[in-house]
C-alpha cells in the first residue's frame, strides 16, 4: 500500500508532525484516544478519511497550533491526491506537490495549503539544496552489461521474500574498476516489476573532498519521494524519522551510490519494511550492521572476453580469439579497464585487437591507454589514493616493490621499514579501502593495474635513494632467511643451529619449506638483484645453504636460475672451490630437474676437470655421480655403472656424512644400471644392500635427508621386485618407501611410489586396494601440480 490520496497526505502530514514532538505510535494512541492499528492505518494512507473528532484528539496530543490543526483537518477532509504521491516505477521523476504546513520544530512557519510558502530557512551547519523533480531516478541501465549472474542470484534470492523480518541491504564493496555502481543499477532495473513502488539512486559522493553528509542526502530522498520543501525537517534526525516512517510499506529499491562510510549510511537504511536499499562502497563498511555483503571481482577470463565482444563487436573478437584473451588478461579483466579497451576499439574500426594487446603490454604505457573520453583507470586509483593517511600511502606504495603475486605482512614491512605488526594493521585498512585484496590466510595481493598504479607513486612520491634502501634492506633480510630456513635441511647444521641463523628459537621443517616455497618469488628476486650490485658472497651462500633442500622440490625449474647465479657468483668472485661446487649443483639441476641430459653432462665434466685441479675428491665423487646420472638416462647404461663405479672411488677417499651420502647414491646408481642392462637379480642384491646402509643412516642421524634416502633406495627396491614379477616383494618395498615419505612430510615422489604400489596390487588381482590407492595418488597431484613431474627426488639420481 502507497500513499496515493489526500488520506495519504494525513498520514505523511501526522507523521511528519508525531516525529517531530518525539512521539512513538504507542504515545501518540495512547495520550489521544486511539487504537494503536488505527494510528498505524492513518500514518499509512490505508483509512477513509479520518473522524474530525479524532483529528482534534490528535492535534491536542501533538500540541499543534491552530494553523497546524486546520491544515492537519484539511487534509483528512480532502478525498484527491495530494502531498506524498506513490513513486512511479523504473525511477521515473515525481510530480511536484504542494507543500503543507511544516511540522512543529521543524523550523518553518504555518503556511495555508492553498499558498505555498518558501522552504524554511536553512539550518546554520548546513545548506538545503532541494532536489529537482525526477533526479533521483534511476540512470539508464547498460544495454552491453555482462557477467554477474551469480551475484544477481544472490542478490534476487535475498529480495525474495514479500515480508521480510528485517529490512533488506545489500552492500556491494570492492576496488575502484568492479563496476560495482553498474551492478547496483542493473539489478535495481532487474528488481522493477517486484517492487513497482519505485527505484531511486542517489551519489553520495564518497571519493569527493567533502562527501554528501547524510541530512542532506535524506532532504534528496524526501523530496524525490514527494514531500514538499516546507514540510523536510531540519535535522538529520528527524528526516530520518520521516524517511522510514514514508518507507514502512513501500515495497521500494533504493540505490545508495559511492558511500564514504557508515556514518553517513545508517540515517538512510530504512527501519521495517519490503523496502530494499543498495549500498555501493569502495570501503568494506565493516561496522555498518546487519548488511548483507556482496563483494565483486573482477571477472573470469571468459567473461571479460565476453564484455569485450558485446562492446566492440562479438564478429571482431571472435575473429582474434587469443589476441582478445591477452587483450583481457592485459586490462586485469577489471571491467572499467576492458571498457575503455573496448570503446577504444569501437573508435578505431580498422584497429586490430592484436594492435592495441600489443600496444597495452608495454607496462610504462598502460595506464595511459587505459583511458578514453571521460573513462580512465588511472583517475579511479588516484581517488582512493588521495584520501589515504600518509602512512597507508607508503605500505600502498612499497607493495610494488614485492616481487610475487602475493605477499605477507612481514615481508612488505621490510620493503615499509615499519614493524610487522603496524604493517598487518594498515594491509588491513587498505583491504578496507578496496585497493589491497586478501589472497590467503595472512597474505595480501594488489590487482594488476593497482600495482602498476603503485609503481607510478612510488617513483613520482618518493626519491630513487630512498626506494633503493628499501629494497636492499628487504632484500638483504630476504636472503639471510632463506639461506637460515635452507641450513635446516642441510645434514651438517644442527637444528639450533638453523634456527639461531634465523633468529628464533626454533623453525619446524614444515614450516621451513613452507616459507622457501611461499616465498620464493621475493628471495629469488633479491638473490638477482645481490648479483646484479656485485654482493657476490650473499648469492653463493645462499645458494649454498639450500642445496640440500632443493632435493625436496626437484621439479622446480628455478633451481638452474638458483645455481647459475651462484656459478657466475664465484666466476666474478674469483673463487674457484665455490665454482667447483656450483657447476656441481648446476650440473644436477640439468640433469634432475630441467631434464637436459647433454647439457648436465657437459657441466658435470667442468665440474670434474674443477675437482680434479683442486685435489677435491667429494666434488670429483658428485661430478661423476651426476654424469653417471646423465648416461643413464641417455641409455648409456655401460658407461653410466662406470661412471658411477669412479664416484664410488672418489666418495672413498672423503671421511665425513656428505661422502657417506655419496656412496649410498652411487651404489644405488649403479644397480639401477644392472636392472636396465636385463640383470635384475644382481641389482636387487646391490639395492638390498644400498637399503641397509640407508637405514643405517636413519639410525645414526635421523633426518629429512636421512628418511628420504630411505624412501627412494625401498622405492627402487620395488621397482627392481617388480622387474622379476615379484609382486608381493615388491608391495612391501614400496610400503616401506611410504613409511619413510610419511616421515618427511609427503614430498613430490612419493606420488611415484603409489602408483607403482597401485600396480603391484592390480597385478596381484587387488583391484579395491588399487583404486584407492591410485586414488591418493591423483588427490596428491590435484593438491600440489609440482607433483609427479619428476619420478624420484635428486638424491635417486
Amino acid at each position: 500500500m502507497t500513499l496515493a490520496s489526500g488520506t495519504g497526505e494525513f498520514g505523511h502530514l501526522l507523521a511528519g508532525h508525531r516525529v517531530a514532538a518525539g512521539l512513538t505510535q504507542e504515545d501518540l494512541a495512547a495520550t489521544a484516544g486511539v487504537s494503536l492499528r488505527a494510528l498505524g492505518d492513518m500514518e499509512r494512507g490505508r483509512t477513509r478519511g479520518p473522524q474530525r473528532r479524532t483529528v482534534r484528539a490528535l492535534a491536542a496530543a501533538l500540541g499543534l497550533d491552530g494553523a497546524q490543526s486546520a491544515a492537519l483537518e484539511g487534509a483528512a477532509q480532502s478525498g484527491r491526491p495530494r502531498g506524498v504521491r506513490r513513486v512511479p516505477p523504473q525511477g521515473q521523476a515525481v510530480r511536484p506537490v504542494v507543500p503543507p504546513a511544516a511540522p512543529a520544530g521543524a523550523g518553518a512557519e504555518p503556511a495555508a495549503r492553498s499558498a505555498p510558502e518558501p522552504a524554511a530557512p536553512p539550518a546554520p551547519d548546513a545548506a538545503a539544496e532541494p532536489a529537482p523533480p525526477g533526479a533521483l531516478a534511476l540512470p539508464r541501465d547498460l544495454a552491453d552489461f555482462t557477467a554477474r549472474e551469480q551475484a544477481l542470484a544472490e542478490l534476487s534470492a535475498l529480495t525474495a521474500d514479500e515480508h521480510p523480518a528485517h529490512p533488506r541491504v545489500v552492500l556491494i564493496s570492492g576496488q575502484p574498476g568492479l563496476g560495482k555502481t553498474a551492478f547496483a543499477l542493473h539489478a535495481a532495473h532487474a528488481l522493477a516489476p517486484a517492487f513497482p513502488d519505485g527505484q531511486l539512486s542517489i551519489d553520495l559522493g564518497g571519493m569527493a573532498a567533502t562527501p554528501l553528509a547524510a541530512r542532506e542526502a535524506l532532504g534528496q530522498v524526501l523530496r524525490a519521494l514527494g514531500v514538499a520543501d516546507g514540510a523536510v525537517p531540519a535535522g538529520t534526525e528527524e528526516r530520518a524519522g520521516l524517511f522510514r516512517a514514508l518507507v514502512r510499506d513501500r515495497r521500494l529499491v533504493l540505490v545508495l551510490d559511492n558511500a564514504a562510510d557508515e556514518a553517513q549510511v545508517r540515517p538512510l537504511l530504512p527501519g521495517s519494511g519490503p523496502a530494499v536499499t543498495i549500498v555501493t562502497s569502495r570501503h568494506a563498511l565493516p561496522g555498518l550492521e546487519a548488511v548483507h555483503r556482496l563483494r565483486l571481482d573482477v571477472l573470469s577470463p571468459a567473461e571479460a572476453s565476453a564484455l569485450l565482444a558485446r562492446i566492440a563487436g562479438p564478429e571482431r573478437v571472435e575473429a582474434a580469439p587469443d589476441a582478445a584473451a591477452e587483450l583481457a588478461r592485459l586490462c586485469g579483466y577489471l571491467p572499467l579497464a576492458l571498457r575503455i579497451a573496448g570503446q577504444r576499439l569501437v573508435a578505431r574500426p580498422q584497429q586490430p585487437v592484436a594492435q592495441l594487446a600489443c600496444q597495452l603490454a608495454a607496462e610504462e604505457n598502460r595506464l595511459d591507454l587505459l583511458e578514453t573520453g571521460d573513462l580512465a583507470v588511472r583517475p579511479a586509483f588516484e581517488l582512493s589514493y588521495r584520501r589515504l593517511p600518509e602512512q597507508s600511502r607508503l605500505v600502498l606504495r612499497r607493495c610494488a616493490l614485492t616481487a610475487g603475486a602475493d605477499f605477507t605482512a612481514a615481508v612488505l614491512a621490510r620493503y615499509a621499514g615499519l614493524s610487522a605488526a603496524r604493517t598487518e594493521l594498515v594491509l588491513e585498512q587498505l583491504v578496507d579501502a578496496g585497493l589491497v585484496q586478501p589472497a590467503a590466510p595472512e597474505r595480501y595481493r594488489l590487482h594488476d593495474l593497482v600495482r602498476l598504479y603503485a609503481g607510478e607513486r612510488l617513483t613520482a612520491d618518493e626519491t630513487a635513494e630512498a626506494v633503493a634502501e628499501a629494497r636492499t634492506r628487504a632484500g638483504s633480510w630476504l636472503l639471510r632467511e632463506a639461506a637460515a630456513h635452507g641450513l635446516r635441511f642441510d645434514p651438517d647444521h644442527t637444528a639450533a643451529e638453523g634456527a639461531a641463523a634465523a633468529g628464533a628459537d626454533s623453525v619446524p621443517l614444515t614450516e621451513a619449506a613452507r616459507w622457501l616455497e611461499e616465498e620464493h618469488p621475493e628471495w629469488l628476486a633479491a638473490l638477482y638483484r645481490a648479483q646484479r650490485e656485485g654482493r657476490h658472497r650473499e648469492v653463493i651462500d645462499t645458494a649454498e645453504a639450500m642445496h640440500w633442500f632443493s632435493d625436496r622440490l626437484v621439479s622446480w625449474d628455478l633451481w638452474g636460475e638458483v645455481f647459475q647465479l651462484s656459478v657466475d657468483a664465484a666466476r666474478a668472485s674469483g673463487d674457484r672451490q665455490a665454482e667447483a661446487v656450483h657447476v656441481n649443483y648446476l650440473a644436477w639441476t640439468y640433469v634432475t630437474c630441467l631434464h637436459r641430459y647433454r647439457r648436465g653432462i657437459e657441466l658435470a665434466g667442468e665440474g670434474l676437470a674443477l675437482a680434479r685441479d683442486l685435489g677435491d675428491h667429494e666434488q670429483q665423487g658428485w661430478a661423476l655421480t651426476y654424469l653417471g646420472t646423465g648416461l643413464r638416462h641417455l641409455q648409456r647404461y655401460q658407461e653410466a655403472g662406470e661412471s658411477y663405479q669412479r664416484a664410488a672411488e672418489a666418495f672413498a677417499e672423503v671421511d665425513n656424512r656428505a661422502a657417506m651420502i655419496g656412496r649410498l647414491v652411487t651404489l644405488r646408481g649403479a644397480a639401477t644400471c644392472l636392472r636396465h642392462l636385463g640383470r635384475a637379480e644382481e641389482a636387487q642384491d646391490s639395492r638390498r644392500r644400498a637399503l641397509a646402509r640407508a637405514l643405517e643412516l636413519v639410525e645414526r642421524w635421523s633426518s629429512p635427508l636421512m628418511h628420504l634416502m630411505a624412501a627412494v633406495t625401498a622405492h627402487e627396491l620395488g621397482q627392481d621386485r617388480a622387474a622379476l614379477k615379484r609382486w608381493p616383494a615388491a608391495e612391501k618395498a614400496y610400503r616401506q618407501a611410504l613409511v619413510h615419505y610419511e616421515a618427511i612430510g609427503r614430498p613430490d615422489s612419493m606420488t611415484k611410489t603409489l602408483t607403482e604400489l597401485g600396480t603391484a596390487l592390480i597385478e596381484q588381482g587387488r583391484a579395491d586396494e588399487a583404486r584407492e590407492i591410485l586414488t591418493e595418488a591423483l588427490t596428491d597431484l590435484s593438491a600440489d601440480g609440482r607433483r609427479g613431474r619428476s619420478p624420484v627426488q635428486g638424491l635417486s639420481d
